[in-house]
Formats: C-alpha cells, structure tokens, sequence
C-alpha cells in the first residue's frame, strides 16, 4: 500500500517564541509541568517517592521483562534486515544528499551522546562484578572461574554491543527518514504518519510527543544521576573531596550547564567541538592504558573478546527458562530499559 506523505502541517504553526527559543505548544509545556510536578515531589517526599519508583521498577521488570528481551531482539533483527535489503541503499535526505560532517566527528558525535561516561566507568565495573558475583553472574556461572572470565566479558559486551545500538538505531532513523526525506517535522509523532495519517498534527500526536519527552528525560536523568556519583566518587578518591548529595548536585549542575551551552551553540561550534575533544581524550586514555598496561594481553583481548561475546549472545539474548533472574532483572532488562527512555 502506497502513503500519501503530502500534508498542509505547517512545521511551526504550533510554536510560540519564548526568550527566542521556539518552544512548541502544548508538547512542551505540558512536559515541563510533568516534570516539574516530579521533582518537587520527589524532593518534598523523598523516602515515599524511592520506595515508589523502586516498587514500579521491580514491578515493570518482574511483568514486562520478556518485552523487553523480545523487543531488543527484534530491534537487532529488524537493523540488520534493514541494512541487507534495499531498503538500505536508501540515502538518508533524498539521492543528492551530501554529508554535513566527517566520519569522525560524526563518529565522536555518536558516542559521545549514546554512551560517554557510562561505558566509560561500567567496562571496567561490570565485568568485575559479574566475575565475582557481585549481585549474581550472568546464566549462574560458578564465580572466580576461567568460564566466569570469558562469560563476564560476553556479557558486558552483549549490554554495549549490538542491542542497544540497535535500539537507538530505530529511533534515529524513524526521525531522520520522516524529517529528511518525507519534510516533516523532526518529532518522534512524524514517523507514526503511516498509521495515524493528519492526526499526527492533533491529541494523537501531542501525547505521543510528550511521552516522549519525558521518557527521554527519565532516561537522561539516569544516565546523569549514575555519572554524577562515579565523578563524586572519583574526586573524592583523588582529592578527599566529600562524596554527598550535595557534591553530586554540583556535578550535575555543571555538566548540564556545559550540555546547555554546547546545544545552544549549535551542532558546529557546540556539539561537534565538545565531541571531538571528548573523543580525543578517550583516544589519549585508551593509548595510555595499552602503552603502560599489560599491552600484548590487551590487544589479544580484543579478539577474546569478540569471541566471548559472539559465542554468549543467543543464551543471553533468551528470556525463557532462565535461572539468573536476579543478575537478569538486574543487568540486562534494566539496561534495555534504559537505552529505550
């Protein structure tokens, strides 16, 4: 079946001019107030807001955990197919279309948005405490072992390798298609057109919008809370400063602060610079752990590596039967979780 993509949507019928910013109305002033609302009543009931969000956490987990294992299955699937049909000779922003940045700053840009300092601190952490059974091991291995070794590196490259970026793949290219190719506006709404039609313009379209802001939100705000207590951690390693709540909310202070101004910047001058220099810095830690590490065991690693995590993939990928619920739940659907907010 053919879709008629014209449409009269005008792109910024709905935004009104706020401080000179383009804010679209009422996606996002009914986030914010829902945000908002969230805060001040976490902050105002703290210990009845966690042990609420913690019981619906157990709950989403314990009832929707196949859900989640399906659907990053699927999303694994549905990438490759993608990119081995036709389908994948399609140019993203029509034939002519030319790319705006390098491959490496593309790269960078990449990285630095879907893992940064999460991969950066959990690739050492996590297979750590898979090994030694720091809240279980990955399919009830026998801990301090050599099969323990190989299935702790499967495992945290089966949670940073295909899956998740496959999720993010879904999205990104839903987005780009629709406001690239077919000239809409660049909102999650747009790639529901096939199936909701001029609607995308009206109440369909807003709550879709708005869950996705706050989804998204909710996901950020993960990734900041856990960043913020590695870097308190750190300092407090390195300089005795005071590892509290209150050093946590300074640094995410300034990372927003800098993430704010880098946005406001533009993708140019803002986003791609910070990118670059974040990847230069990876580059220059990754080279500095080769040269003053064990180096020959590090680069055999890689290929270790790649085989532990090809070989893990299908029994960490099945949901059915599984004796490891607590390292399951804990680990993998709580991280498929996260990469899909």
């Amino acid at each position: 079946m053919s879709i008629d993509y014209e449409t009269d949507y005008d792109v910024g019928q709905d935004n009104v001019q706020v401080l000179g910013m383009d804010l679209h109305n009422p996606v996002f002033f009914i986030s914010a107030v829902l945000v908002i609302a969230f805060v001040v009543g976490t902050l105002a009931f703290p210990e009845s807001a966690n042990g609420m969000l913690n019981g619906a956490k157990a709950w989403a987990i314990e009832h929707f955990d196949w859900l989640f294992m399906v659907s990053g299955n699927i999303f694994v699937l549905f990438c490759i197919a993608i990119a081995v049909m036709p389908t994948g000779k399609i140019r993203l922003g029509g034939q002519k279309a030319k790319p705006e940045f390098s491959t490496l700053s593309w790269f960078a840009m990449l990285f630095a948005a879907g893992m940064g300092i999460g991969l950066m601190f959990w690739s050492v952490a996590e297979p750590v405490a898979y090994y030694t059974d720091w809240y279980g091991t990955p399919l009830s291995v026998a801990p301090n072992t050599e099969e323990a070794k190989h299935l702790a590196m499967g495992a945290t490259m089966y949670h940073w390798g295909l899956h998740p970026w496959s999720i993010y793949a879904v999205v990104a290219l839903s987005l780009a298609f629709f406001a690239y190719n077919k000239g809409m506006p660049l909102t999650i709404r747009s790639a529901f057109y096939p199936i909701l039609g001029e609607r995308c313009w009206g109440w369909p379209g807003h709550i879709i919008d708005t869950l996705a802001v706050v989804a998204t939100i909710f996901g950020l705000a993960t990734s900041l809370g856990l960043g913020a207590q590695q870097a308190s951690g750190g300092l407090h390693f390195l300089f005795d400063t005071p590892n509290a709540i209150n050093m946590q909310l300074a640094v995410i202070f300034g990372v927003t602060s800098i993430a704010v101004i880098s946005v406001m910047r533009g993708l140019d001058g803002g986003v791609k610079l910070l990118s670059n220099i974040n990847m230069m810095l990876a580059l220059f830690l990754l080279l500095f752990v080769i040269v003053a590490g064990p180096t020959l065991l590090i680069i055999t690693g890689f290929a270790t590596t790649a085989v532990d995590y090809v070989s893990n993939i299908i029994p960490l990928s099945n949901w059915i039967g599984r004796e490891d619920d607590t390292w399951f739940h804990g680990w993998t659907v709580f991280y498929w979780a996260w990469w899909i907010s």
